[in-house]
């Protein structure tokens, strides 16, 4: 399960998040200060930041320049309510993976914080979407924590699915990108693999676009 940190001294926004990210399937701590943010952030099993800027103690922006001298490369997402853009530029500045304005609506936000743990993920070797994760160097893929045992053709299809997660993949581009440009185009290899993943991994995980081909959901 991924580990978020939320650090915002505002009762109700650090509540908001907290459930969004949890509904998400996150595991979710939160800090309401800077000195305490810092000590958190620097905690080995965080694996993203959302960091407000204004906060007491230390503000943000100086949390965070303190984080990266300390080495640490975890994910960082700055808020900031403050008006013009020299927050945002001295967030990125200090180390900021991206940022978010406050007001800001929660959908946008969720969906910066899974395009950045994807982010780090993929920079890892490690590729997640849902339950599902393959560690592309050890070659070990899990579902819901569980280990699932894939032959190195399942492998290679899992890790394409995932790659492309939510988009349509023909018949044609897997043949290509799995089994190779030589291999008979009229081959239904695909649906049998296809049929392997769904057993492994649930069938729901992969939907049949009729036309079309499959998409990883």
């Amino acid at each position: 399960m991924t580990r978020i940190l939320v650090v915002d001294d505002e009762p109700h926004i650090a509540a908001l998040l907290r459930r969004a990210l949890t509904a998400e399937g996150h595991s979710v701590d939160v800090a309401e200060n800077g000195p305490e943010a810092l000590e958190r952030a620097t905690d080995p099993g965080v694996d993203l930041v959302l960091l407000d800027v204004g906060l007491p103690g230390m503000d943000g922006i100086e949390v965070l320049r303190r984080l990266r001298a300390l080495g640490s490369t975890v994910p960082v997402i700055i808020l900031t309510a403050r008006s013009g853009t020299r927050d945002t530029v001295d967030g990125l500045d200090a180390g900021a993976n991206d940022y978010v304005p406050k007001p800001f609506v929660v959908a946008e936000l969720l969906a910066r914080v899974r395009s950045r743990l994807r982010e780090s993920a993929a920079a890892a070797g490690v590729i997640s979407h849902g339950d599902v994760t393959l560690d592309v160097l050890a070659r070990r893929a899990t579902a819901g924590g569980r280990d699932v045992d894939l032959s190195a053709r399942e492998f290679a299809l899992a890790e394409q699915f995932l790659r492309h997660a939510g988009e349509v993949l023909s018949r044609e581009a897997l043949l290509s990108r799995v089994w190779g440009m030589d291999f008979d185009p009229g081959s239904n290899v695909v649906d049998v693999y296809v049929r392997y993943l769904r057993a492994k991994f649930g069938a729901h995980h992969i939907a049949t676009v009729r036309g079309s081909g499959y998409r990883w959901e």
